[in-house]
């Protein structure tokens, strides 16, 4: 297993800040950090480009909330997938 150097993000540090980092709600110092890795990391530099197409493509498109039984309803579903009764 390599050896964690202080101050340097992993690949998974990027991915678990990702969302903050494409909201700008990142303080100056770890945004910084994601943009050194981003730097020098191809796979991570198409994952933020993934994830901000993707939040693009959801941004605006007015989504109606689920129906207010919807929690019950999956929860039965998943139930009578596993042929266990409900209460």
């Amino acid at each position: 297993m390599a050896k964690r150097i202080p101050g340097v993000l992993t690949c998974r540090d990027v991915t678990e800040q990702a969302t903050d980092y494409i909201d700008g709600a990142l303080s100056g110092r770890a945004r910084l950090a994601v943009r050194v890795h981003l730097s020098v990391c191809r796979m991570c530099r198409n994952y933020m480009e993934q994830l901000r197409r993707t939040a693009a493509l959801l941004r605006g498109r007015g989504l109606d909330p689920p129906a207010g039984n919807v929690e019950d309803r999956i929860i039965v579903a998943a139930r009578e997938s596993r042929g266990e009764q409900g209460p």
